[in-house]
């Protein structure tokens, strides 16, 4: 069985996600320190030193083999635009959660994170096997839940005082998932609003 946090590329007519490292630094730099992305983040991005941290976070967990974490190439522009992962992979289990996802705002509301999620779920249905893929988001963010409900996520429930975010607000954070027995729609979804070019 192929181990979930292999690194594998994902590619599609728009998009290519591939294995995050430490030489996308500068790229992520020019695209992420935006303060407008992490308004409801647990903990903003705001320099270099936070850039670098954040990806030495992420490729500490792929060693552990609890994430597989990508960046997001817009394929027309050959731009580095944003991140995202593959986390608290459960192989036993067959599941794991898609999250800790940005996109920079000149990509927002267009093909980019719509075909990201149809990639990362494509390939933990098919090619990994995955019985379940859940998300998580933080119960303000409204934006993010019908993003998800739109996909054909379900909500699952609330964790009440779930995190304590970096203005020291405590958030609670809302789960959903999809598990394999949904994929085909999910994935009938996806594929429509790709091919109708919706974000």
């Amino acid at each position: 069985m192929t181990n979930f946090a292999d690194p594998v590329v994902l590619e599609g007519p728009h998009v290519r996600l591939e294995l995050l490292s430490i030489d996308h630094l500068e790229m992520l730099c020019e695209v992420g320190l935006d303060p407008v992305l992490w308004e409801k983040a647990i903990a903003p991005l705001q320099t270099e030193k936070d850039m670098r941290r954040y990806i030495h976070t992420a490729l500490e967990w792929h060693v552990q083999g609890t994430a597989l974490p990508f960046v997001i190439i817009d394929k027309s522009s050959a731009s580095v635009v944003g991140s995202t992962r593959y986390a608290n992979i459960d192989q036993s289990n067959r599941r794991l959660e898609i999250g800790w996802t940005w996109v920079a705002r000149a990509w927002q509301r267009t093909h980019v994170n719509t075909e990201a999620k149809f990639l990362l779920l494509r390939h933990a249905f098919e090619e990994l096997g995955c019985i379940r893929v859940e998300f998580k988001t933080d119960s303000l963010n409204t934006r993010s839940r019908a993003a998800l409900l739109r996909i054909g996520a379900k909500e699952e429930g609330t964790l009440r005082n779930h995190m304590i975010i970096h203005d020291g607000r405590i958030r609670h954070s809302v789960y959903f998932s999809i598990v394999e027995t949904e994929w085909p729609d999910a994935k009938q979804r996806l594929s429509t609003f790709l091919a109708g070019g919706q974000g």
